[in-house]
């Protein structure tokens, strides 16, 4: 495209040979022998970085062997340097711009410096398709770009929302939505439970069966958790083995679901360990008045705790809206 200017100012210019082949081997030769370099290096990007630069000492060249003629010198020269820019290489503009000013100055001292800076209709004609096709190549390659960091945007903010071994929430998206819950029970006294779910020896499981089963096992608990859990309701892995849920219901109805996750986890089967039964300790709570998430979520633990203290596989909850901290 940036031989069509150029070739028809020289058209006009009558300008000699060796010109001629300078700009046929430049404008048509040389794309193909830096993409062939580039493809055949063993660091390419370094080797089209080097292109880019070479690509900058070529414009150079051609303004002085059109004799500076304005319009295709400007396109030119600005081409070249967006294409730098565009490819968000720190610092690759100001390294290209000494060669290109070496080569307008070589081209320059072999012209004379001859300077006609009018512009024919042909020589604008012949300079719309670089404008155009340029533009819209650079635009869409923008846009490409923007898409891609928006896909990827997206996909980061998911993974911080979700724990990739379970699929529940993580831990810092589980405790938004456990302050909007909370929020909105001391707004309006709606209900509001926390469950803590703790796997009983987890330890043994991973000794015994491998690390792998015991990640089976985070999987089976984490889908059983969400199979029963009623709408509105929040689960996540705190870490380890432990998971905690935070549901909008009465504590008599968290007392249901969570017979029912731990039955349910008592009785699972594991393809890769037959002989594999494992169980859950749940502990329930009810925020306490005017306390925050932290709070609520220690009168939860110490729930969980009775339930371990008292033998492992069982559910330990009370009203403790009213018991002090």
């Amino acid at each position: 495209l940036a031989g069509l200017p150029v070739s028809a100012v020289m058209w006009e210019l009558q300008s000699s040979t060796i010109m001629w082949i300078w700009m046929f081997s430049t404008a048509l030769i040389w794309p193909h022998v830096a993409y062939v370099l580039a493809r055949r290096s063993r660091d390419p990007l370094r080797t089209e970085l080097r292109n880019f630069i070479f690509d900058s000492f070529i414009a150079g060249s051609w303004v002085p062997l059109m004799h500076f003629n304005l319009l295709p010198s400007a396109v030119l020269l600005a081409v070249v340097m967006s294409d730098k820019i565009n490819t968000g290489v720190r610092g690759l503009w100001s390294r290209s711009m000494p060669w290109m000013m070496l080569a307008l100055l070589g081209g320059g001292l072999m012209t004379g410096f001859a300077f006609r800076p009018e512009t024919s209709m042909m020589v604008i004609l012949a300079s719309l398709p670089i404008l155009v096709i340029h533009t819209l190549a650079v635009s869409m390659s923008s846009y490409r770009l923007v898409r891609k960091v928006q896909s990827q945007n997206r996909q980061l903010e998911q993974l911080s929302r979700v724990d990739t071994l379970t699929g529940l929430d993580s831990r810092g998206h589980w405790q938004t939505q456990a302050e909007n819950l909370l929020r909105k029970h001391r707004q309006d006294s709606s209900d509001a439970c926390m469950m803590l779910l703790d796997v009983d020896q987890f330890k043994d499981i991973n000794d015994g069966y491998g690390h792998a089963v015991g990640d089976d096992v985070l999987r089976c608990i984490a889908d059983l958790i969400k199979s029963h859990l009623p709408a509105e309701s929040h689960a996540g892995r705190l870490g380890g083995d432990e998971f905690v849920v935070a549901m909008p219901i009465s504590i008599k109805a968290a007392e249901t679901i969570a017979e029912n996750i731990r039955i349910a986890v008592e009785v699972a089967d594991f393809i890769h360990a037959p002989g594999l039964q494992c169980s859950i300790s749940i502990g329930i709570a009810q925020p306490i008045r005017d306390r925050d998430l932290r709070d609520w979520l220690e009168i939860t633990d110490r729930a969980l705790y009775r339930a371990k203290h008292a033998g492992r596989n069982r559910t330990e909850s009370r009203d403790l809206s009213m018991e002090p901290m």
